[in-house]
């Protein structure tokens, strides 16, 4: 098959995506700062790092820790609030004829209600709530350790726009969890953010981040993201599922469309290569024209045999 009759078009819930790879929240900046390195509008979506109500300073330094299998973070989700980014930020993102996904968190339910709030006459597409995050008010865990506090998150975004929602890998209730944000209202499930960790500084002889712990991401945790959407969609067979975890070569992402995603996102990658979202969707179409795929939706959850 030619690769030309092989089309990257997607549905993700209500929405249809002009491509099956989009980037992931917190890696491709606020705006479009990604288009120097390729068309913004080829991508499924751009989705900006995660916003609250309020600016946020983020986590002390040092953030960031290269390791052999990716990386660990702790920026602590620094942003400029979302009335700042809706003025300065957003104008030029929507001039790329990008789609736009706004990832929102917050500490509280009121804060994630007040996101959303700000966001209700925005010109953007979807709203991704970003619910791996620490809960003030349940301080043992974050919300998406919790169905409940998940499903409050959701309904506390408000329906004005379609709402994807980020899980956490680090609780044994994920598809619990996935299926409270469903029923809260959730039009897709990302999965996943990242794995928790902690590097040690051997000279210091303390954790090497500031924060001390960080989030894990890149190729190490890939098979955590296929465990994940493969449970979910498993769970949850009629749930939109978009995947995300150390997608840096396009089988990564095919094995993701296999285990149950409609849709890849590119984060860790980007980090060291800008153009990586479009060089894995140009090898995923490859391999598609190589297997006689000529559909995304062909090869969406043939993992599960059927079932």
């Amino acid at each position: 098959m030619r690769p030309s009759a092989v089309s990257l078009e997607t549905t993700v819930g209500s929405l249809t995506l002009p491509g099956v790879v989009m980037t992931a929240s917190g890696t491709a900046g606020h705006s479009d700062e990604l288009g120097a390195y390729g068309p913004l509008d080829e991508l499924g979506a751009v989705v900006v790092k995660s916003l609250s109500a309020d600016p946020w300073p983020g986590n002390p330094a040092p953030r960031l820790r290269p390791l052999d299998g990716g990386m660990l973070n702790s920026v602590g989700l620094q942003g400029p609030g979302i009335e700042a980014w809706l003025n300065e930020d957003l104008p030029r993102l929507r001039s790329s004829g990008a789609v736009v996904v706004v990832s929102v968190w917050g500490r509280s339910v009121e804060e994630y209600e007040r996101a959303g709030i700000l966001l209700e006459g925005a010109d953007i597409d979807v709203v991704e709530v970003n619910v791996s995050c620490p809960n003030l008010e349940d301080r043992s865990r974050m919300f998406a350790h919790s169905p409940t506090a998940t499903a409050e998150a959701v309904e506390a975004v408000g329906g004005a726009h379609p709402r994807w929602v980020k899980l956490s890998p680090n609780t044994s209730e994920l598809t619990e969890v996935a299926a409270a944000a469903m029923e809260a209202g959730a039009d897709a499930l990302t999965l996943i953010n990242t794995v928790l960790g902690m590097v040690i500084d051997l000279d210091l002889r303390r954790p090497a981040l500031g924060a001390g712990g960080g989030g894990l991401s890149g190729p190490a945790i890939h098979p955590v993201a296929v465990r994940a959407v493969f449970e979910c969609r498993k769970a949850l067979p009629h749930a939109p599922i978009i995947g995300v975890g150390g997608v840096s070569r396009g089988v990564d992402a095919i094995e993701l469309l296999m285990a149950g995603a409609q849709a890849v996102q590119v984060g860790t990658a980007s980090l060291a290569e800008p153009r990586a979202p479009w060089r894995i969707q140009s090898e995923i179409r490859s391999w598609m024209a190589a297997h006689g795929v000529s559909r995304i939706d062909e090869i969406t959850g043939v993992a599960h045999g059927g079932t």
